[in-house]
């Protein structure tokens, strides 16, 4: 059978953890349309009769503004390192810019075998996605690892069939890495922390998102539920009141929403206790970052 891992490289919110669900045909990575929403790096396992793709959705590559930016960067350069294959999505309507250049010449460099994906056709016009390709073909010349290029929609799934296929037709034969039945190799505490952390990008709005971070402290089965408590933290008091909101009503929510998707994932009812603590300057305090991020061995 033909398998290997395909990291999915690009500058934050181009649609990478979109494009991953959209291959998966279900939710797997958490979305939204704030960029940076993707910490970490996680293996999402695609088995098909004919092949084993692992899709390695990073965090965007950007200009870091404080520690846990600088380790998030570090994580997605280091995704790409013994690679397979790489996916590297721009988008068009955002045009190409520095960082957009400076993630391709990361990936001529590391001569790895890479797609170009041209997201968002869905809203962009023709004279954006020409612009687009001719900027990014300043550094991905004829002579550069460029095995193809797609223009895509990841959230409509136009050209996503062939693309599957090009992806499989690219990778080595190799041996079934994981289960069947598995979708990725995170444990369960932090794809509980990712769904949670999800609900509050979509509720919250400017440095409020950004400025969390949900750490699983307990998971324990019942009788006829599973007990989960979970702590956010943030980084100051009044985000703290932002995210408890008037009355209780917006940790109601988060917790409301994050409970239902907890209870498809699984496959069982839920009681989700969340906590709000005051963590100052946690993105600038290594022992937190780890803990958040989950995985040491991501920027190893």
């Amino acid at each position: 059978m033909k398998s290997g891992f395909v990291a999915v490289a690009g500058k934050p919110n181009v649609g990478k953890s979109t494009l991953i669900n959209a291959l998966m045909k279900k939710k797997v990575v958490i979305v939204s349309d704030k960029p940076q929403t993707t910490r970490n790096r996680i293996n999402c396992v695609l088995t098909t009769p004919e092949a084993q793709v692992v899709l390695v959705d990073t965090p965007g590559i950007h200009k870091p503004l404080h520690k846990f930016g600088e380790y998030m960067v570090k994580i997605a350069v280091n995704a790409l390192k013994g690679q397979d294959l790489i996916l590297f999505l721009i988008d068009p309507i955002d045009k190409v810019r520095e960082s957009d250049l400076n993630i391709a010449r990361i990936i001529k460099e590391s001569k790895i075998p890479a797609i170009l994906i041209i997201n968002k056709i869905d809203a962009a016009t023709p004279e954006q996605i020409n612009e687009a390709k001719n900027r990014i073909k300043t550094v991905l010349d004829e002579n550069s690892n460029i095995v193809a290029e797609f223009e895509i929609s990841a959230l409509t799934g136009h050209n996503l069939t062939e693309l599957l296929q090009k992806i499989i037709e690219v990778l080595p034969e190799g041996p079934q890495y994981y289960p069947e039945d598995m979708t990725t190799d995170r444990p369960l505490a932090f794809m509980i922390s990712e769904i949670v952390r999800e609900k509050i990008f979509h509720l919250t709005s400017q440095e409020i998102p950004h400025s969390t971070a949900v750490v699983v402290e307990e998971i324990k089965d019942k009788e006829d539920l599973v007990y989960i408590r979970a702590e956010i933290y943030v980084e100051r008091q009044s985000q703290k009141g932002i995210i408890i909101g008037q009355k209780g009503r917006m940790i109601k929510k988060i917790g409301m929403l994050a409970r239902k998707d907890l209870e498809i994932l699984l496959d069982d009812k839920i009681y989700l206790d969340l906590y709000v603590k005051v963590k100052d300057k946690w993105r600038q305090k290594d022992s937190i970052i780890l803990n958040t991020i989950g995985m040491k061995e991501d920027l190893e």
